[in-house]
């Protein structure tokens, strides 16, 4: 009694000590978090200064570039000045005014060249000084990294430590709990008709408790049907959901972890990422195995859903549980990862058999591992398949039959049992496989590590799929019995049906409760027909109507464009009726000054009137091409005009003018657009040099940004990796105490007991 005493002071002991510790871990994990959420802020900062940095440079360039272009442009002017001085001897007026307009351009250009070279060495300056700043931040972040670093890694040690000495307790309790067994059951076989008796009463008080139970129901209870379809299946679907639920989440987290410890492994063996570049097969192996997330986590996802869709107010059937084709499409893609991931596995152990320090039995574990994982890949792929059959009826629903549904699922309770078999065979051929490697020489510790982790998240997987199939074999039956349907059928519910049966559910419910509602009164038939009737007729007068309102708008609709027709006509007949009476009032003041003329004159002009009254009566009789007329006559009359009076001297020597200052206009432009244009290619050549440095530029800094991304990402999956193994470890340990804790107190009571027992045994053969 007094070692039990002992034994339990040190398991308190150790448990409070267990549980300081434990707070400890949490606030150093707290206090990392925080400092790695720091480092990550500042190196963001860092980033944003790095592209604060690279756009300087690239203004910095363009300005170098400006400057020399010009720097090339000052030379050009002075050289063209230099051959310009050569060339003149008398100089001029306008050679003067080009001479200073060139010394003022160079006088800007000289003082713009100074003004960037004042820029460029601040910018320079500034940079300098930025990046002292960050290379010192840099520093101070990298040292406090490394003293976290070694913090954690005391911690981690104190840890272990403190593990192996639980374990060791441990052990040591547990040959304590065979020799207490080994009492008890010795002080057992002393007493078996004491335990006869105490099981003869309790038979006896229970057979007493049924019967006085059956006689209550019997006399109380006035309505008691207890068949299997009115029995309430949707909590019993809700219960096994809710279980299902949490096994799904145990598989999830554990093909997670499975999937990133494999890409780790692929990055270390059979070649170490860091000192070389892996095959290009591995690459790819790695990209894939990188995207799993995107397939595991839409299972739990989607079965979340599911079990969120069972509730007291739904019938849960196949036909009802839409949620179940969701769930059925993810598990597909996700067996369509498994299949695209199938031969990179195989290849990636193939390569790991042709490296030079492989062994013959280290073949032999790859080889077995090859056919493990096309066996895992195949039951999945049945998996698939049984799971697709299930969701059929809440698609269609007459796509499976009841002796059907329970044939789907025993095969589906089989091939899960399968799927365990399959992963626990895996696991023990992994284990061996790491046995193997760590007795070569050139293992490392990253390895060693990467490989229990592995055996860890497998060992996982192994217990889930064993819970999975236990449990649907243990529920097997609530899933091939039959649903909800009418006594003696065999016909499934739809949808429709299912709604029904939950209103005339709830109008019992609130009949036997006796909650009576106010309903409406019945309208009478003839009266009902009447409306009808008036209904219909005055439906069919609104649609009638409907057809006139439409037919006003679209006349309307017309009319109004042919009032906006005819206000353009009658704004066109109105100006070419002002221009007819003006050409009228023009020939008539022609008439009037050729009668005083010579009398052939006066017969032309007047056959010229004649010609022009006709021309207008035309133009008015018709709609369209009076302007062209119009035009023709005017030129006739102007013609007639100059030959009458105007000198062909004169008129060539002003149609000469014309054209020849035409021509100096002409001139001027296209020289100003020479210009423009060299002007606009020199332009373009600069922005074309330009755009191809920022492209440059572009890529390097894409190329940067992807590897940035690329190794954030690894880091979090490998913090959220480790952070899950050491609470899988820290819960488990907690668990095993809890559990031991309670073995202890039992075996402890019984003890007592059995010692009672004795006791009063002793002391009746004393008193006989």
């Amino acid at each position: 009694m007094a070692n039990v005493t002992d034994l339990q002071t040190k398991y308190s002991k150790l448990a409070q000590e267990y549980s300081k510790l434990r707070a400890q871990n949490q606030v150093l994990k707290k206090a990392v978090v925080d400092e790695q959420a720091s480092t990550v802020s500042l190196k963001e900062q860092l980033k944003h200064r790095d592209q604060s940095l690279r756009k300087q440079e690239q203004e910095m360039d363009s300005l170098s570039f400006r400057n020399q272009q010009l720097a090339k442009r000052v030379e050009l002017l002075q050289e063209e000045l230099a051959v310009s001085e050569g060339q003149r001897n008398s100089p001029s007026q306008h050679g003067l005014e080009t001479q200073s307009v060139f010394d003022e351009d160079l006088q800007k250009k000289i003082e713009e060249n100074e003004r960037l070279h004042i820029q460029f060495y601040e910018a320079d300056e500034q940079h300098r000084r930025q990046e002292a700043e960050l290379r010192g931040r840099l520093q101070e972040l990298e040292r406090d990294s490394e003293q976290h670093q070694t913090v954690v890694d005391g911690l981690t040690a104190k840890y272990i430590d403190t593990i192996e000495r639980l374990q060791s307790d441990k052990a040591r309790l547990e040959v304590r709990m065979v020799k207490c067994i080994i009492k008890s059951v010795k002080l057992s076989s002393f007493f078996p008709l004491c335990s006869q008796q105490q099981l003869r009463r309790c038979q006896s008080e229970l057979n007493r408790q049924v019967k006085q139970s059956s006689s209550v129901i019997q006399e109380k209870v006035p309505f008691n049907d207890t068949s299997e379809y009115l029995a309430p299946r949707h909590l019993k679907a809700r219960d096994v959901a809710g279980q299902a639920l949490s096994f799904i989440q145990d598989l999830v987290a554990a093909l997670l972890n499975f999937h990133s410890y494999t890409e780790q492994r692929v990055h270390i063996y059979p070649r170490d990422s860091s000192i070389e570049p892996i095959s290009p097969l591995n690459q790819k192996f790695s990209q894939y195995l990188h995207e799993n997330a995107a397939y595991v986590r839409p299972l739990e996802d989607s079965f979340l859903q599911l079990h969120q869709s069972i509730t007291e107010d739904t019938v849960t059937v196949l036909e009802t549980v839409v949620k179940l084709k969701s769930f059925a499409d993810n598990f597909s893609s996700y067996t369509h990862f498994l299949q695209k991931i199938l031969p990179y596995q195989l290849k990636s152990l193939e390569e790991e058999c042709e490296a030079p320090l492989c062994t013959a039995a280290l073949t032999a574990k790859n080889q077995e591992l090859q056919g493990d994982m096309k066996r895992v890949t195949s039951v999945f792929e049945k998996l698939q398949s049984y799971i697709n059959i299930l969701a059929l009826p809440s698609v269609r629903q007459d796509a499976m039959l009841p002796s059907s549904t329970s044939a789907v699922f025993t095969q589906l309770a089989a091939c899960l049992h399968s799927l365990h078999d399959a992963i626990k065979e895996m696991s023990k051929h992994y284990n061996q496989k790491a046995g193997l490697e760590q007795e070569l020489p050139t293992i490392t510790q990253k390895l060693c590590t990467t490989s229990e982790c592995l055996l860890g998240s497998l060992g996982s997987l192994t217990s889930s799929t064993g819970k999975i199939a236990t449990f649907f074999s243990n529920n097997l039956d609530f899933f091939t019995s039959p649903g909800y349907s009418p006594r003696g059928g065999t016909v499934t519910l739809n949808p429709l049906q299912a709604e029904s049966m939950l209103a005339n559910k709830k109008k019992a419910a609130a009949y036997m409760y006796a909650i009576k509602k106010p309903r409406p009164q019945s309208v009478p038939y003839r009266e009902a027909l009447s409306n009808r009737r008036i209904l219909t007729s005055s439906t069919e007068s609104r649609e009638g109507l409907t057809q006139q309102v439409q037919q006003s708008q679209e006349k309307i609709a017309r009319l109004e464009q042919e009032k906006e027709h005819w206000l353009l006509e009658a704004q066109l007949g109105k100006v070419r009726l002002e221009k007819e009476n003006q050409r009228i009032a023009d020939l008539e003041a022609q008439l009037a000054a050729a009668l005083g003329g010579s009398p052939n004159t006066q017969a032309a002009a007047a056959s010229t009137l004649a010609q022009s009254h006709e021309e207008a009566e035309k133009e008015l009789q018709k709609a369209v091409g009076k302007e062209t007329t119009l035009c023709t006559s005017l030129f006739l009359l102007n013609k007639t005009q100059t030959s009458n009076v105007g000198d062909e001297d004169s008129r060539e020597q002003l149609i000469k003018t014309h054209y020849m200052a035409r021509v100096g206009e002409l001139t001027t432009q296209l020289q100003i657009s020479d210009s423009k244009a060299v002007h606009f290619h020199s332009e373009c050549r600069a922005l074309a040099k330009r755009l191809a440095i920022a492209e440059k530029s572009r890529e390097t800094l894409s190329e940067e940004v992807k590897r940035a991304n690329q190794n954030i990402t690894r880091l979090q999956d490998e913090l959220t990796t480790t952070k899950r193994s050491y609470e899988d470890q820290l819960s488990m340990m907690s668990d095993h105490l809890c559990s031991m804790n309670e073995t202890l107190s039992k075996q402890r009571e019984e003890i007592d007991t059995l010692k009672l027992g004795s006791k009063g045994n002793a002391k009746k053969n004393k008193g006989r």
